[in-house]
């Protein structure tokens, strides 16, 4: 292998190793600091919103799995806290960039002609899951988590993903209240 495939290579492992944290499942959550969670134990569900229809009665079976082993209960109507859920899918525009050889034109003084450069556009599908918790009461919004991750082209694949992401969202949950 010569010198030049060498860099061509390193430079290809290198790109494919610093774009894996790209690909890690982002979670962010909010709340109202001044909301009391410890006066909330029963919930009912609000509008639930999927691109993918057949995911909806699997986001709410994954926050009531995640919201019921934290104390809460689901209750048909008249909860303390009402959720909601909204998952879209949109499609991320990804350049790749790969260079055919530096040629015999490279050297200390720069680039002095030869190889060729390839950029080629992939449409890599991203997920995005919204869950909001609203007091009942007062319709205030309470806490919101929001997940984003990579999907996969197979149903099992995202519904693991989807599993992974509200387990996250609800880890520390529910937050500690500064009252």
């Amino acid at each position: 292998m010569n010198l030049f495939q060498r860099i061509s290579v390193t430079a290809t492992l290198a790109a494919a190793f610093f774009s894996i944290p790209a690909l890690a499942q982002k979670v962010e959550t909010d709340y109202d600091h001044s909301a009391h969670f410890s006066e909330y134990h029963t919930y009912s569900w609000g509008q639930v919103h999927a691109t993918d229809p057949l995911f909806e009665g699997r986001i709410r079976d994954a926050v009531d799995r995640d919201l019921q082993s934290k104390g809460w209960q689901q209750v048909p109507s008249g909860g303390d806290a009402t959720l909601t859920a909204v998952a879209v899918r949109k499609d991320e525009a990804e350049y790749n960039t790969f260079y055919n050889g530096l040629g015999p034109g490279w050297g200390w003084r720069g680039w002095g002609g030869g190889g060729m450069a390839t950029t080629t556009v992939e449409h890599v599908p991203i997920g995005t899951l919204v869950v909001d918790i609203y007091d009942s009461s007062s319709k205030h919004l309470v806490w919101r988590g929001m997940a984003h991750d990579q999907l996969s082209d197979k149903p099992e694949k995202n519904t693991q993903k989807l599993q992974k992401a509200v387990d996250k969202l609800f880890d520390k949950f529910p937050p500690k209240s500064s009252r």
